[in-house]
């Protein structure tokens, strides 16, 4: 499990690293200084490094976007005060971080729930190193259909995708077995 989350969460951090570096640039230093995710009088919340031109990957389907997600899925609790996201941010990745750990140890479910939980553990971690190092969540993959328009997210948002998939398959195929008592 450690080789697997190190390596996940490598993978999430790196490519977090060169989203900041090739496709964002730091503001201008005439430009105002901004308070990290604290929302304008409008309540629009404006990013601390300015975007660079998005970069297509498939024309229509996927490009690499940076922006800066201040709340969690779909930006909830983005416009939060700070001490609001970071205590339910922390607490939740720490809870969670605890009970997939027990799971793991204890050996509850099969192969499938071994090979995601290291996955949602290094999402979590990853999206949590974020929010202390910069006070965001650095997300840059944008799936970008014409006729559809998702969120933008990260590698970390892809393993805890990936890996709640595999724990929920793991519950289908090794269903506890019922024991069937017969009368005398």
């Amino acid at each position: 499990m450690a080789a697997a989350f190190s390596l996940y969460l490598a993978a999430d951090l790196g490519t977090k690293e060169w989203a900041i570096e090739q496709l964002s640039e730091p503001r201008p230093p005439e430009q105002e200084q901004l308070v990290v995710c604290e929302p304008t009088q409008a309540g629009y919340v404006e990013l601390s490094r300015r975007r660079k031109p998005p970069v297509t990957l498939i024309d229509g389907y996927l490009r690499l976007h940076y922006t800066e997600n201040c709340g969690a899925s779909f930006s909830m609790l983005g416009t939060a005060p700070g001490w609001v996201r970071h205590t339910v941010f922390g607490l939740a990745a720490i809870v969670i971080s605890v009970l997939l750990t027990l799971m793991f140890v204890r050996g509850s479910g099969g192969a499938l729930l071994a090979a995601g939980i290291p996955m949602i553990l290094a999402g979590a971690v990853g999206n949590l190193v974020d929010r202390v190092r910069h006070g965001f969540v650095v997300d840059f993959l944008q799936v970008d259909p014409s006729w559809f328009r998702y969120p933008i997210f990260n590698v970390a948002d892809i393993w805890i995708a990936v890996g709640v998939g595999l724990l929920i398959l793991d519950g289908i195929v090794n269903k506890p077995k019922t024991v069937r008592v017969e009368e005398s």
